[in-house]
């Protein structure tokens, strides 16, 4: 787990679930932002985000727990 996959997380849940948009605010690309995010769920050993094919449309339980770390996270690497 890496800071920047924490933030592409914040950025996807701030877009409505849109990598594209998240890609386009972070000023990346969607393919690594979605690489990203499956070896992070990998890593732990959950599924965070609820897909419908290729599309984010919701997040899991262990999601939202996750999100809340990373916020936190994200929080104090700013100060």
């Amino acid at each position: 787990m890496n800071l920047q996959q924490l933030k592409y997380l914040r950025e996807i849940v701030r877009q409505n679930l849109h990598v594209s948009d998240a890609a386009g605010a972070l000023f990346t690309s969607q393919p690594g932002i979605s690489k990203q995010v499956k070896l992070l769920e990998e890593e732990l050993g959950v599924e965070i985000f609820v897909r419908s094919g290729k599309r984010m449309v919701a997040i899991t339980e262990p999601g939202k727990a996750i999100l809340e770390i990373a916020e936190r996270i994200l929080q104090e690497a700013a100060n």
